[in-house]
């Protein structure tokens, strides 16, 4: 059984300790016909896949370009047709991933683009674990590299099957058209990238600032907590500011305040989080809020803004603890 993050809130400000099985996912609202939306077809066996057919990329053909792709030609095939358009260099994308990409989407027979995230200026960011997107992204898209432009044409067998998706004017006899630029891929060994920040105060603990992918050391000294929030930059990275209202991917490390006992962390876990900042306590939400996207934030989190006295039950947590988070945003969602 794998221990669920303690920091999903619950209605009354809280965070629980929840069971067994949670997937780190998060629970923040998808696009009716993004990739991840009614991914029915996980029990299908693995496709054959196939070079071809493809209909052709007329305009936006330089990576991240919003893409205007052909009609498809003829009969699509019957199995997964992925072909990489261009090559990228980077990091190369393994199952179970979180990748970030910008794509569009069109049905095979009328060109009729049903989603794409170049318009909405936000790129998607989505695991690629069996149940949480279209099988034809799961395997299509392992073993591609960061920097690479993917071109997939995918049967309903490995796309929303035979129920198709109405809401997004899918049949279940459709085959899709997939471009996509794989801009990052995220595993639990992703870390910060940004510039190391001054750790001076002697009154605020010390975070290690390591990039391999280990836990970084959180050092408390042995002085009062303080009463308010703390949330300064460790490492500060160059990316987007987080909003208020926004869903982040990070890697977290959680200790208390008295003795600096571990007591949650996705290094632990061996797998990333995902939440929105609308979901979390107080202290998490308004010390990541303005933070960079590639930052480690050291948060010192005082009661009134955290559990309360009311820890979750088994968590190691007593009544009324500050808390001490080493937090890396590895992407905006």
């Amino acid at each position: 059984m794998r221990r669920r993050s303690l920091l999903i809130a619950v209605p009354a400000g809280l965070v629980t300790l929840a069971g067994c099985g949670d997937d780190g996912k998060s629970d923040t609202a998808k696009s009716s016909s993004s990739p991840s939306a009614s991914a029915s077809a996980s029990s299908a066996p693995p496709p054959k896949i196939v070079d071809g057919p493809l209909p052709a990329i007329t305009a936006g053909t330089k990576f991240d370009e919003k893409p205007t792709v052909a009609k498809g030609t003829g009969d699509p095939s019957k199995n997964l047709a992925v072909k990489t358009v261009i090559a990228g260099g980077g990091q190369t994308v393994a199952e179970n991933d979180y990748i970030q990409a910008n794509y569009l989407g069109q049905i095979w027979d009328t060109a009729k683009v049903f989603d794409n995230s170049y318009d909405r200026k936000t790129p998607l960011v989505i695991q690629l674990a069996q149940g949480g997107i279209i099988d034809g992204w799961r395997y299509g898209l392992v073993g591609k590299k960061v920097g690479s432009r993917v071109e997939m044409a995918v049967p309903p067998t490995w796309g929303y099957g035979t129920s198709g998706n109405s809401q997004a004017g899918i049949k279940g006899t459709d085959t899709l058209v997939f471009v996509i630029d794989i801009q990052n891929t995220f595993n639990a060994k992703s870390s910060a990238k940004g510039k190391d920040v001054a750790q001076s105060d002697a009154a605020l603990p010390k975070v290690g600032t390591n990039t391999d992918g280990k836990a970084p050391s959180i050092t408390v000294p042995k002085t009062t907590a303080p009463t308010k929030l703390v949330a300064t930059y460790v490492i500060e990275g160059d990316g987007d500011e987080v909003k208020a209202d926004s869903s982040v991917l990070v890697q977290y490390k959680g200790v208390l305040w008295d003795g600096g006992k571990e007591f949650d962390s996705t290094y632990s876990r061996g797998q990333l989080t995902s939440f929105s900042l609308q979901q979390v306590v107080k202290g998490w939400s308004q010390g990541l809020t303005g933070k960079k996207v590639g930052s480690r934030v050291l948060i010192v989190v005082p009661p009134s803004l955290g559990y309360g006295d009311s820890p979750p039950s088994g968590s190691g947590i007593k009544k009324d603890s500050t808390l001490v988070f080493s937090v890396d945003i590895l992407a905006k969602m």
